[in-house]
Order: structure tokens, then C-alpha cells, then sequence
């Protein structure tokens, strides 16, 4: 099934093996790289996430200036190519919006050994809804207009739904166009999750990373993708990962409670406080189960949490080391609080941290 999409990333990840990094350091990595001293080396794989892809320059940017000799190569492929991939022995880890199923995890132990493999969180987003309306920057909404919206039960901007909501703000009487990944995707399954959570009368499909077959939406690959098709179609709306939705676009406040929230790193970090760790995995596995109703003032509940899914264990000594080196410079209060700054995300809460530095350390040589 997924695993048939293994060999051609393997493909296109041998294109990317020797690409050098051209990423801007800062001071204190441009120092780490001239000192060196490091005897790190090699290369590691990853594919999968486009939520995440942003940070991930930044994370490869500060880890290969203080490991001149190591890199790290990212495809950034979405969340269900980076887990197939995984499954299909196609990359060292994956990166995905979406944790590892039953399923996959028995599958994958095929190739990560009998511990099967590891759902570490590394990323904590909000996933904006976005739209393009001249003139308009912020509109409230509640779950249910937006299901409303992107079941196109909804068509018009100037619906009595809308404008129920955003009392003095002049809506434009124009058509809703609703804009989908066309990509298995981890922020599809985190926004269908929220809908269906929240409003499962209006939002009857189960939560997934594929769109609904047969909704009349148009459709375009990653969150770049999506993001680039509503700036080019006036009356667009979407959903994407708030670090690629910039001042073009406007960005609804979403009803929680009483409150209407707007989308920010730290909103999303505060609902990420109220997550709960998935029921029957392992000790070190870091699956988190979301409370799309959170209780907590000013939690965004249109969230996500990325993972970087690792084997339990490694066969080759070299990506064992790579793996790990990486998995904690990624979850280190440095790396965190450079993708914070690069891309609006919010850092890992210290309990989550620890738990994931503990995970790290119990992936072994076989």
C-alpha cells in the first residue's frame, strides 16, 4: 500500500545526496563552525512534511554548522510520502503531521527491527485558515461556518452566517472558492480532526489525511501549493500551516468557547498544553491526542503537532549516531527557539522535551 511510494523518493533523494547547505547562520552557530571539532559525519535521510519544511531549514542550517561533515538531506514530499517512505525502508526517519497507525507500525518494524519505530513531537503549529478577500484581513468564524465553508454548503462571502459573526465588516458579495491538498497530508488530518471533533453534525466525515472524494473543491500539492493557489484566486479560503500564510492573505479567528482566537504560535502551544499521550503505545513513543475544545484562555485549537517518527533501532552505526545527534539538536532548547523565531512556531513545552530527550537516547545499534 503506502510503501509502493518508497522507490522513487529513494530516487529523489539520491538527487539531493551531495547538495551542499547554503543556509544563513547565525553568530552562535557561525562560531561552532569555525572552532569545529566535531567527528560527526555523513548523511542522514528524512522525508515528508511540507508543515514542517520551513523549520526544517533552519533545523539542517544549525546542525550542519556544527557538524561540517554531516548532513541532512529533507524531501519534503508531505506527511503520508514520509511515512510510507518509513514503512518501506525508503529514508532514515519521517517527518509527519500525523503519528504512525497501528498498522504502520507493524508494518515498519520490517524495516526499523521489532521495537518498531518512534513518534517523537518536534514542530508546534497552528494551521491557519486563509483566505483572499481584498480589503479584509481578520474574519470570526465558528467551527461550524467553517465546515460550512469547505463543504460548500456555504457559498457566498456575504452568507447570513458570516456576517452574523463579523458585524461592520462589509462583506463582498462573491462566490467561496475552497482550496484542499491534493497530497495525503498531516495538516488535512489535523483540520478534519478539528471539524469533525467539534462539529461532526455539520463535518460527517472522519478525520484524515486525504480530502473527502466528491466535494466540490479545488485542489493543489503541499501547504505551498495551496497557500500560492488562494493568493492567485480572489475568494479563495484554505487551510496551511501559518508559517507559509503571510500579510496577502487574510486569516480567520476561530471560535473557541465564547471567545473568538487568533492564530499565533504561542495560541497554539497554550492548546498543545492541554494534549493528552495516545493510549497503548510504547514508554518512549510521543503520540499526543489533541482536546480540540480546550479549556485553556486563548488556546487555537486548529493545531498541530509534527512528528520526527525515528527507528527504535538502526542497523548502521553511522545513521544510529546521525539520528540521534540530530533528533536532539532539533528538540534542545536552541533548535526550538530558532524555528520558533524562524517560522512562528511555538517551542516544545520543557515536559515534552524531556520526554523526547529521553526517547532519543533509548534508540540502539542491532
Amino acid at each position: 500500500m503506502r510503501a509502493g511510494a518508497a522507490p522513487a523518493l529513494v530516487l529523489a533523494l539520491a538527487a539531493l545526496t551531495g547538495c551542499g547547505s547554503d543556509y544563513p547562520l547565525g553568530e552562535e552557530q557561525r562560531r561552532a563552525a569555525e572552532e569545529g571539532g566535531s567527528d560527526l559525519s555523513g548523511i542522514l535521510t528524512g522525508v515528508g512534511s511540507s508543515a514542517q519544511n520551513a523549520a526544517m531549514l533552519t533545523w539542517r542550517s544549525g546542525f550542519e554548522s556544527m557538524h561540517p561533515d554531516a548532513q541532512v538531506q529533507y524531501l519534503s514530499a508531505g506527511s503520508g510520502a514520509g511515512r510510507s517512505a518509513l514503512v518501506g525502508g525508503g529514508t532514515d526517519f519521517a517527518g509527519s503531521d500525523a503519528y504512525l497507525d497501528e498498522e504502520e507500525q507493524a508494518e515498519v518494524r520490517d524495516f526499523c527491527g521489532p521495537g518498531g519505530a518512534l513518534n517523537i513531537p518536534v514542530y508546534i503549529s497552528p494551521i491557519s485558515v486563509a483566505f483572499n478577500l481584498p480589503g479584509i484581513q481578520e474574519l470570526d468564524l465558528d467551527a461550524a461556518t467553517i465546515a460550512g465553508i469547505f463543504r460548500h454548503e456555504i457559498t457566498r462571502w456575504d452568507d447570513p452566517a458570516i456576517a452574523a459573526q463579523n458585524s461592520g465588516v462589509e462583506l463582498p458579495d462573491l462566490p467561496i472558492t475552497p482550496i484542499a491538498r491534493a497530497d495525503d497530508s498531516g495538516t488535512t488530518e489535523n483540520f478534519t480532526d478539528y471539524l469533525h471533533s467539534v462539529v461532526p453534525e455539520v463535518w460527517t466525515d472522519e478525520e484524515d489525511g486525504g480530502w473527502p472524494a466528491g466535494l466540490p473543491t479545488e485542489r493543489s500539492q503541499g501547504n505551498a501549493g495551496v497557500v500560492s493557489l488562494t493568493a492567485e484566486t480572489e475568494g479563495a479560503v484554505t487551510y496551511a500551516d501559518d508559517s507559509l500564510v503571510d500579510d496577502s492573505l487574510g486569516k480567520a479567528r476561530v471560535k473557541v468557547g465564547s471567545e473568538y482566537v487568533a492564530v499565533s504560535g504561542e495560541a497554539a502551544g497554550t492548546a498543545v498544553g492541554e494534549a493528552s499521550r495516545v493510549e497503548g503505545t510504547g514508554r518512549h513513543d510521543i503520540a499526543l491526542e489533541l482536546d480540540r475544545e480546550p479549556d485553556a484562555p486563548g488556546a487555537y485549537p486548529v493545531v498541530l503537532v509534527s512528528y520526527h517518527i525515528y527507528c527504535s533501532s538502526y542497523g548502521d552505526p553511522e545513521v544510529l549516531e546521525l539520528a540521534k545527534e540530530f533528533g536532539h539538536y532539533v528538540v534542545s532548547e536552541e533548535g526550538q527557539q530558532a524555528s520558533s523565531e524562524a517560522v512562528k512556531s511555538a517551542p516544545l513545552p520543557e515536559n515534552l522535551t524531556a520526554e523526547a530527550q529521553a526517547a532519543l537516547d533509548s534508540i540502539t545499534l542491532r
